[in-house]
């Protein structure tokens, strides 16, 4: 099957590349090795010299890969340089803090001296997904790289072209060959690269489907695995907050990246003694967002990446407002070329529906109000995802709880739940396991050597 790039936009097909066979992966694995090999020996500063000059070169051709991402999958073009801008923000985080991150730790011990240190593994494979196409596979590739790893990226089918220039980016920035290379691989193909010694470890960001069965595959060979899976995250608004920035914040983290996003807000909890007066500030700032052709910067909303990504949201909504729920913004495929679908807001849900119980992956936000703090937790954790969480509050004790028992891998207070190179990110429960940026995910994919010497 080939790699095809659309625009979701036009429907328009831009590119298409073929599948590697047998012999392109062996080929591929083979540079992996080789790669690997030189990479591990180079010195820690010269490792984090090539992160800086990828940085560099990110910066530069930001708007020229911002608009590449827009065509490939759909993101307003604001948004996608934004997201190149931050791709060589990772890259400076991981340059600057990344050698000491690795330096060896000494340990008290019966010998006269005992420390661990941090060995790179091999071959990590990437799984990326197309809503972030340069983010995902930057945050995954680059800590894992400053350990001494090298990185096979296999990203989703629809956005080729992103995934060719990544490559060609860390080719420029001096890295050398096989440290990090795209394969246009099928996923029949993951078990084989599973299989080679090589590859020692694999991260995902995706589906659950996606997740468990990656996991079991790696799990028959004992390698190691990161999954960041699907997510269906719950802003939380007591009466205590500001109720006009927790409304605009809500905007933003439901309706950035067209709705597509694993941390979207995707369940407003919002107490039943300002729910009408949210419900009704949301609304009118939803109605008002434009839709339209992503790179006109007054667009706010974009087409859905693919046709069968707008059409399951668009069975999703039916389904929910079928069960009860009424439609109080959007609700519709506009009559118009592209995969759109208009941005929405869905009151009195019931329970049951899958606007509470599914993740909805388009621009979709529902409104549930609640009595008090317990109940807002309570709904907040009733869900198998534990990704991200939001809570506005101006109350201690509200904040207090919240951190203790919302059951997700953040919380974020008076905020929009968001990554950040500078700290861990990851979900519990059906979200995955293992972390991601910060101090934490340059250790996911090491060896921790313990080295002890004794008494001469």
């Amino acid at each position: 099957m080939p790699f095809e790039s659309i625009d979701p936009a036009t429907e328009e097909q831009l590119a298409s590349f073929p599948a590697l066979d047998a012999a392109g992966i062996d080929a591929a694995l083979d540079r992996a090795r080789r790669g690997f090999d030189a990479w591990k020996r180079v010195s820690l500063d010269e490792r984090a010299r090539r992160l800086l000059a990828l940085a560099d070169l990110v910066e530069r051709g930001q708007d020229a890969y911002g608009l590449l991402m827009t065509r490939e999958m759909g993101k307003p073009l604001a948004s996608a340089v934004a997201e190149a801008e931050k791709c060589a923000w990772v890259c400076r985080y991981y340059a600057e803090h990344g050698p000491a991150q690795l330096e060896s730790e000494p340990f008290e011990s019966t010998g006269t001296s005992c420390w661990v240190e941090y060995h790179p593994l091999g071959a990590v494979l990437g799984i990326m997904p197309w809503n972030f196409p340069f983010w995902q596979a930057m945050r995954s590739a680059v800590p894992a790289l400053m350990a001494g790893n090298v990185f096979l990226l296999k990203h989703s089918p629809n956005v080729p072209q992103c995934a060719v220039a990544l490559e060609g980016l860390f080719a420029r920035a001096g890295f050398p060959e096989g440290v990090f290379q795209n394969l246009f691989a099928e996923i029949e193909d993951i078990p084989r690269l599973l299989d080679d010694p090589i590859v020692q470890a694999a991260s995902l960001t995706g589906s659950v489907a996606a997740g468990s069965s990656l996991a079991a595959e790696a799990g028959r060979r004992i390698k190691t695995t990161v999954l960041e899976l699907g997510g269906s995250d719950p802003f939380i608004v007591m009466e205590s907050a500001d109720l006009e920035r927790a409304v605009a914040t809500a905007v933003d983290a439901r309706m950035s990246n067209n709705g597509q996003s694993c941390i979207a807000a995707k369940r407003m909890l919002v107490q039943r003694s300002i729910a009408d007066e949210f419900a009704a500030r949301l609304i009118e700032r939803v109605s008002a967002l434009k839709v339209g052709d992503p790179r006109d910067p007054e667009v706010a909303i974009g087409p859905l990446a693919r046709r069968d990504l707008r059409d399951k949201v668009a069975r999703q909504v039916e389904a929910t407002v079928a069960a009860g729920a009424r439609v109080a913004a959007g609700g519709g495929v506009p009559e118009r070329r592209g995969w759109f679908y208009d941005p929405t807001v869905l009151v009195d849900v019931p329970d049951g529906s899958p606007a509470t119980d599914d993740e909805i992956f388009g621009p979709v936000a529902s409104v549930f109000p609640v009595e008090d703090l317990d109940e807002a937790i309570e709904r907040a954790n009733a869900t198998e995802f534990g990704l991200c969480s939001a809570i506005w509050t101006n109350d201690p004790h509200e904040r207090a709880r919240a951190v203790r028992d919302l059951e997700a891998g953040g919380v974020f207070i008076n905020g929009m739940s968001a990554s950040d190179p500078r700290v861990p990110f990851g979900g519990v429960k059906r979200s995955g396991y293992g972390r991601e940026l910060g101090p934490h995910a340059i250790r996911e994919f090491v060896n921790v050597k313990t080295v002890w010497v004794g008494e001469d």
